[in-house]
C-alpha cells in the first residue's frame, strides 16, 4: 500500500493547515476569477507569480520508492501542484514487471487522491493507456499512437461536463532514442495573460458555446457526442479554474464571434511565442508528470530499432485534481488489484 492510514492523515493534517491557511487568504479580498472583482485578482495574481517556479528543475521531486512516496515526498510534489498545477516525479526505484508497475502506478496516483478514472477507450481493464505507436487495432490512426507532433491542448477536451479531465499522469517506461519532449504551461499563467491583456478574453472564453468538437464515429460505430463548452472555467467542486482546449485546426469549431476569435487569437500567439513559464521536459524510465491537466505538447520523436526500444508511456486520467486539501484514506494496491485483476 502507498501510505498507511496512519501515515495518511499525518498527511492530511499537515496539508489541510497549510492549504487552509491559503483557502482563508483567497476567501479574504473574495473570488479572484471574478472579472469584478480586480483586487482579489491583483492579490492572487501577485501570490501566483511570486511563487512560481522559473526552472523546470524546481518541478522534479525524487520518490525512493515509486508505490510508497513518503511524507515528505508526498508532501513536496502536493505543493508543486498547488503552486504550479504540476510536479515531475523521478523515481529510485521501481517494479520490473509490467503488472506490478501498472498496480504500483494506481497505488501512487491513489496517494494523490486520484481514484475517479477516465473510461477511455483504449484503456485496458486497469484504465491505463499505453501510449505508443501502434499500427494496428483501435488505436491506430489517431495521433497520440504516432511518433508525429501533438499540438498543445488539454486532455479531454472532447469529453462532456459529467466526465472532465482535472488531472493526468504520464509515467515514461521507455523513452525515444531522439525527440519527445513535452512542453508545459499552468493554465493558470495562461489566465493571467490574457487578463492582463484583455479582461475580455477571458470574458469570451468562459462562454458556454465558446468551442465544439464535433461528434465523432468510431470504426465499431459508437459515437461520441459532439462537445459544446467554454475554454476556461471554474470547477464547482474545488472552486479553482480549469481549461479545456486544443490548438488543432481540424475537428474544431469555435464560436463565430469577434471576442472569442480574438481570444483564441491570442492564446495561440502566446503559445507560439516566448512565455517564460512554459517548460520543456524529456521523461526518461521511471519519471512522470502528475498534475491537474495542464496546456501541454509533444515534440515528434523517433523510436530505436529493436521492438523493445519504442517510447512507452503509461497515461491516466482522472476526473479529480491532485490533492492538496483533501488527503485522508483511500485504496491501497490489494483493494485495487481486487477490483482492476491484470
Amino acid at each position: 500500500m502507498p501510505q498507511t492510514s496512519q501515515s495518511r492523515s499525518a498527511i492530511a493534517a499537515d496539508l489541510s493547515g497549510a492549504r487552509g491557511a491559503a483557502d482563508s487568504r483567497r476567501q479574504g479580498p473574495g473570488d479572484p476569477f471574478d472579472l469584478a472583482n480586480e483586487r482579489a485578482y491583483r492579490i492572487w495574481r501577485e501570490e501566483k507569480l511570486a511563487s512560481f517556479p522559473r526552472d523546470s528543475s524546481e518541478l522534479v521531486v525524487p520518490v525512493r520508492d515509486f508505490a510508497a512516496p513518503s511524507v515528505a515526498e508526498y508532501q513536496a510534489i502536493a505543493d508543486r501542484c498547488a503552486r504550479t498545477n504540476m510536479a515531475v516525479y523521478s523515481c529510485q526505484r521501481w517494479a520490473a514487471g509490467d503488472r506490478q508497475l501498472r498496480l504500483d502506478l494506481l497505488a501512487f496516483s491513489d496517494a494523490f487522491g486520484l481514484s475517479n478514472l477516465e473510461g477511455h477507450r483504449s484503456a485496458g481493464d486497469d484504465g491505463v493507456v499505453a501510449l505508443e505507436v501502434a499500427s494496428e487495432g483501435s488505436r491506430r490512426g489517431y495521433i497520440p499512437y504516432t511518433d508525429k507532433p501533438l499540438s498543445w491542448h488539454t486532455d479531454g477536451y472532447y469529453n462532456g461536463p459529467d466526465a472532465r479531465v482535472r488531472s493526468f499522469i504520464l509515467h515514461c517506461v521507455r523513452n525515444a532514442a531522439t525527440g519527445g519532449e513535452n512542453r508545459l504551461l499552468d493554465p493558470e499563467i495562461a489566465y493571467i495573460r490574457l487578463r492582463d491583456e484583455n479582461p475580455n478574453f477571458i470574458a469570451a472564453l468562459m462562454r458556454p458555446d465558446a468551442m465544439a468538437i464535433p461528434a465523432n464515429v468510431e470504426e465499431d460505430g459508437r459515437t461520441r457526442p459532439e462537445s459544446v463548452g467554454p475554454v476556461f472555467f471554474i470547477d464547482a467542486a474545488t472552486g479553482r479554474l480549469q481549461m479545456r482546449y486544443t490548438a488543432r485546426k481540424r475537428n474544431v469549431s469555435w464560436l463565430d464571434d469577434s471576442g472569442v476569435r480574438a481570444a483564441a487569437g491570442f492564446l495561440t500567439d502566446l503559445l507560439a511565442g516566448g512565455e517564460p513559464n512554459i517548460f520543456t521536459i524529456r521523461l526518461g524510465p521511471g519519471q512522470g508528470l502528475i498534475c491537474n491537466n495542464v496546456l501541454h505538447c509533444r515534440s515528434a520523436f523517433q523510436d530505436g530499432e529493436a521492438e523493445m526500444d519504442g517510447r512507452l508511456i503509461f497515461r491516466l486520467r482522472f476526473l479529480d485534481r491532485v490533492s492538496d486539501t483533501q488527503g485522508g484514506q483511500r485504496e491501497g494496491s490489494e483493494e485495487r488489484e481486487a477490483r482492476w485483476p491484470i
